[in-house]
């Protein structure tokens, strides 16, 4: 087992972290900008290491910084968390390079499911379903145009090295076509540095279903169940919940076989999430795999009962999962929300600053992951995520209930928070109902 591990990230993912170091006896190194000086991760870490300025690129996103941190301190391995240099296959061969074990899966498969072209042609290939499409790169709009006409709008333009919603956009005809492609173009160029684009077939009000799979160097490959992560704003999720209210046990099996082929195609290990379209008729799209640990992993466990993030530790330092999938046992019903420093009356504009007051709920069925605490300062640099509220139960009828005592005890005061937002969400019919989809909130 490792000794010592550098933790390459920042706010709640950073102390999650941290938690599972310290309940298997591993320190731990925080690094952190100049802005994050007074950051719980680094109270709670054992050693911690100022890595730069503010600026993204020249601390949390700086290659050079963060493997001079971690020769400074002698460290086994890196665990990059979620976001920053996460899936970034270049970090993880740096990592190797330089004697630090990367905590996660290998910089080939990061670059297999990297770019969503290749992934999408491998997982055919592997007899996988995917969202029909054209699956190469279009570099002009004729071009374009002739793939969109074949494939019969609505199409969505999407970022061949695309994430987060960036890049993407849903076309309805050929002058909207025109208009749209150079603004996605840029758009990726910027957020990934790689302007290539693809088309697929835009699926109306679909279902987004994921599976957790966690594999080892031993052939190993369990899966954890879904997620339904179809309450999204703009691309972005803001509630998920496992398991998804619709789907049924022989669901679960198909859709989480896909997974565990999806993984065994590319020799993954690790901890991952493999994520899927359903259309209305019951119909299954695979759309990405994302190989880091993800934001909403607490919901998987809650009804599971495993700690992933120990697991993708524990599988990095080269021991065979702990588990097998005949001991997975889902029970129960989780729900997260994302609390984000943002205006929901303002087009949820950031509202970073300081917090004047804070109350974090608590009680049966609850779990708060955060970092922040009273008057402490949201720095305008960073990812407006300030916590996730997990509420676990029985059954989903409690779970609600659960999660709508918790938004009514979470006390913010000094900025604007998604709060207020999440709570028309869950009070709404439609949610009660489990009668959700992609576009959700449009028609909220």
């Amino acid at each position: 087992m490792f000794k010592k591990i550098l933790i390459a990230n920042r706010g709640e993912i950073a102390i999650r972290i941290i938690r599972a170091c310290k309940d298997l006896g591993i320190e731990t190194v925080a690094v952190y900008s100049d802005i994050d000086a007074n950051s719980l991760h680094i109270r709670f870490a054992d050693q911690s290491v100022c890595i730069g300025p503010a600026s993204p690129t020249r601390s949390y996103l700086s290659i050079p910084a963060i493997i001079s941190a971690a020769e400074l301190t002698g460290v086994d391995a890196i665990h990059p968390g979620y976001g920053f240099l996460a899936e970034n296959s270049r970090f993880a061969e740096i990592c190797e390079g330089n004697g630090f074990k990367f905590i996660g899966p290998s910089s080939s498969a990061m670059k297999s499911m990297g770019d969503k072209i290749l992934a999408k042609q491998s997982m055919l290939s592997a007899g996988i379903p995917v969202v029909p499409g054209n699956h190469e790169k279009i570099e002009n709009i004729p071009k374009a145009k002739k793939i969109a006409q074949s494939i019969g709008y609505p199409v969505i333009i999407k970022a061949a090295l695309g994430g987060g919603g960036k890049g993407m956009r849903i076309v309805n005809n050929d002058n909207q076509l025109e208009r749209v492609f150079p603004i996605a173009k840029e758009e990726a160029r910027v957020s990934f540095r790689d302007g290539s684009l693809y088309i697929e077939k835009y699926l109306e009000k679909p279902r987004h279903i994921e599976v957790q799979i966690i594999a080892d160097d031993y052939n190993s490959c369990i899966s954890l169940g879904e997620r339904d992560c179809s309450i999204q704003r703009r691309h972005q999720k803001l509630i998920e919940e496992s398991p998804s209210p619709i789907v049924t046990p022989t669901m679960r099996k198909k859709i989480e076989n896909y997974a565990k082929k999806a993984a065994q195609t590319i020799d993954y290990t690790s901890v991952g999430t493999v994520e899927f379209l359903l259309d209305k008729t019951g119909n299954f799209y695979f759309m990405e795999m994302n190989t880091r640990i993800q934001v909403e992993h607490p919901v998987t466990e809650a009804i599971t009962g495993i700690d992933i993030v120990k697991e993708q530790i524990k599988i990095a330092s080269g021991k065979p999962l702990s588990i097998k999938q005949k001991d997975v046992h889902l029970k129960g019903h989780a729900i997260e929300c994302r609390i984000n420093a943002e205006d929901p009356e303002n087009d949820f504009k950031p509202s970073p600053g300081k917090i004047e007051h804070l109350y974090i709920p608590g009680g049966p069925g609850i779990r708060v992951d955060t970092h922040i605490y009273g008057e402490y300062i949201i720095p305008s640099s960073y990812d407006s995520l300030i916590a996730k509220v997990i509420a676990y139960a029985d059954t989903r009828e409690q779970a609600i209930q659960c999660m709508e005592r918790a938004l009514d005890e979470f006390l913010i005061e000094g900025i604007k928070t998604t709060i207020p937002f999440h709570k028309r969400i869950i009070s709404d019919p439609r949610f009660k109902k489990g009668k959700i989809d992609t576009s959700f909130i449009q028609n909220l």
